[in-house]
């Protein structure tokens, strides 16, 4: 009788359990598909599914950060082993013969001995993070009543998985001691020995429901929690974009149907972008690396993600009906999303290197601005200026676009027109064009290909702006005509090869104007310079007797993963010691001026360009080494802030490469 109360019981109990949950996550499935922009397609499955593996079933992104990353991983995989045992407990709740043991009595022996053991993992897991949350308190990591529930929730799930196993080895000594490894343990220290089969029984069934009420109150509770990235985390990093390259959007100006530009409501983010803030685990590893937030900026990737999910459910009813009419501006009073965060990102992407979960968080940012900028004219005022010398004279700064060549005069550079077949286009940029420092610079990289007799070019006054400063201060408009005045002219002469001496013409000549249809080889000059190096072409001799540290560019680096080339240059002069900062490579802190922020004022907090300067003074080099014009500003306005002008310097690969060559 008692088997059959049980059985309907479990039963009832799963169904309400299920229904509720599959009705809740419908909710979500219709919200994220209410929005009015469509999502990525699938074009490649298998990187996806390797993605799906490496990131979410071997928690490869998770365990970067090793301690919290083991303890994580411990309570996933702790997990997986359970479930299979839960599945089983309710599969044999209500057909009470049906279970592992029926189909294998070893796999079913192996197994419970196997998932005893990882109940501790999960325990031990949990207890960390306890103490992470509430000894520790990492300036991040925010510790909510809800984190704190789920910790307690996932220890009670073991706790009493544990009883339910010790008092099941209670009924039946002889044949489950020992299957049960540490539960035998426990069934030992508290002599349950003693226990006749009547009460044994009783306990296991008691903490077999307590389980089981457990297993369904948490599965009800998931889509109304921060663990609901248990749901979205998987499908996230299978949609996630492949590959380190990274390219804007293209916005379809011409579109006669939009009534709007870039992200102005919450009803304008793709379905893609729903899952992102549906997958934030609010794990505040952004918000450690953000350069914004380390300085004292209104913006931390992590609440900014968490803010357009809370405007994303605040909008739910107006969504579901399709009013989009009626749904207010994300960025209005009140709002937690204000424009200096906006406008505080720089571009940098670390906040997407470390994401457990691949969330893209740029695109919010990019995507806002795009429509504060075309929609509403709103933006800071020193980009009206930009906007205006972008326009009248194709480059940020108020040069005439006919001096854009006076900086070779005498050097013996050919342009494109008087040399259509050069091998090599040395697509120069603005800073190398008219920034005094970055002109020294140009100047070197000119010596360097004329000393390994390399056949390049440039295009003199045909060359514009790229376009990078416009599109990522959002002026969409202003950066497309750019880019489509330098695609005609990249298509007249289809250079066999491209050189840039900027990170940002090289990202966006790379992996944005494919978009426009230019698509060429285009390769950054410290990687150029480093086949040129291994190839023998040059042979550096002149021994450079200081100490260098090294600055990744977030364009180079985290926007390409180039990290190697820069190095490479570097080992290969005689006597040049490199000096690692403790924030490098695909962990390296930016100079500040990405994002378009090179041409707009930083009056909040502390400024970017200094927290970078002090780490590369901290290393006790007297150079520091760069290979972007923009971070070579920043660090230099860095260095004299400093006053450290007369010991420190700071020098392009290229600069010291000459060097050693002069």
């Amino acid at each position: 009788m008692y088997l059959t109360i049980k059985a309907i019981s479990v039963l009832v109990s799963i169904l309400f359990a299920f229904a509720y949950f599959v009705w809740r996550s419908r909710v979500l499935v219709q919200l994220m598909n209410s929005t009015q922009k469509t999502g990525p397609k699938i074009e490649t499955l298998v990187p996806r599914l390797i993605a799906v593996f490496k990131d979410v079933l071997m928690q490869s992104r998770v365990r970067r950060k090793r301690v919290p990353g083991t303890a994580h991983a411990m309570i996933f995989w702790g997990f997986i082993v359970i479930t299979v045992g839960t599945v089983e407990m309710m599969v044999e709740g209500v057909f009470h013969e049906i279970n592992l043991a029926f189909i294998s009595p070893t796999l079913n022996h192996w197994y419970q001995w196997f998932a005893d053991i990882m109940l501790l993992a999960v325990l031990l897991g949990v207890f960390y993070g306890f103490f992470r949350r509430l000894i520790l308190k990492p300036k991040y990591l925010v510790t909510g009543a809800d984190a704190l529930m789920i910790l307690a929730i996932t220890a009670g799930l073991m706790l009493s998985l544990f009883a339910m196993n010790t008092f099941k080895i209670a009924t039946d000594p002889i044949s489950l001691f020992g299957v049960y490894p540490l539960s035998s343990k426990l069934y030992s220290l508290f002599g349950f020995y003693d226990l006749s089969t009547e009460n044994a029984f009783i306990g296991t069934e008691i903490f077999y429901w307590v389980h089981l009420l457990m297993v369904l109150g948490f599965l009800m509770y998931i889509p109304h929690s921060k663990h609901l990235h248990i749901l979205a985390a998987g499908p996230n990093i299978f949609f996630k974009h492949l590959g380190t390259p990274k390219a804007l959007e293209k916005t379809n100006l011409e579109d006669e149907n939009a009534t709007s530009f870039g992200l102005g409501k919450i009803s304008d983010i793709s379905w893609k972008t729903s899952l992102d803030l549906y997958a934030c685990t609010e794990c505040g590893r952004c918000q450690e690396v953000c350069p914004a937030d380390l300085t004292g900026k209104p913006l931390s990737p992590s609440r900014l993600i968490h803010d357009f999910k809370e405007e994303l459910f605040l909008q739910k009813d107006l969504l579901l009906q399709k009013k989009y009419d009626d749904i207010p501006s994300v960025i209005r009073e009140g709002s937690a999303v204000t424009e200096d965060v906006i406008w505080s990102c720089t571009s940098c992407r670390a906040c997407e290197e470390v994401c457990p979960v691949n969330i893209e968080q740029t695109n919010l940012i990019f995507e806002s601005r795009k429509n504060l900028v075309l929609m509403e004219s709103k933006f800071p005022a020193e980009l009206q200026t930009v906007f205006r010398n972008m326009e009248n004279n194709f480059t940020p700064w108020a040069f005439g676009s006919d001096t854009r060549a006076d900086w070779c005069k005498g050097l013996g550079v050919k342009e494109m027109a008087d040399h259509p077949k050069a091998e090599v286009l040395y697509y120069v940029g603005c800073a190398g064009s008219f920034d005094d420092r970055a002109k020294k610079v140009a100047t070197a990289i000119v010596k360097l290909l004329q000393k390994a007799n390399v056949d390049f070019a440039i295009l003199g006054k045909e060359e514009k702006c790229n376009g990078d400063p416009a599109r990522r201060a959002g002026n969409e408009y202003l950066a497309q005509m750019l880019i489509q005045e330098n695609v005609a002219i990249l298509n007249k002469y289809k250079p066999r090869k491209i050189l840039t001496g900027c990170p940002h013409c090289f990202n966006t000549l790379k992996n944005e104007y494919p978009q426009f249809g230019a698509q060429y080889e285009v390769v950054h000059h410290t990687t150029f310079l480093a086949d040129l190096l291994r190839e023998g072409k040059l042979k550096p001799h002149k021994n450079f007797q200081q100490e260098v540290t090294f600055h990744d560019s977030c364009y180079l680096g985290r926007w390409n993963d180039i990290y190697s080339d820069p190095r490479a240059v570097l080992e290969a002069i005689p006597e040049l010691k490199v000096t690692e900062m403790p924030r490098n490579k695909n962990k390296g802190l930016c100079c500040g001026a990405g994002g378009a922020r090179m041409f707009m004022e930083e009056t909040i907090g502390k400024r970017i360009n200094i927290e970078r300067t002090e780490e590369a003074i901290g290393t006790n080099a007297k150079v520091i080494a760069s290979g972007c014009p923009f971070c070579s500003t920043m660090l230099t306005d860095g260095v004299k802030a400093k006053e450290k002008q007369d010991t420190v310097t700071v020098k392009d690969i290229a600069e010291i490469l000459e060097e050693s060559l002069t």
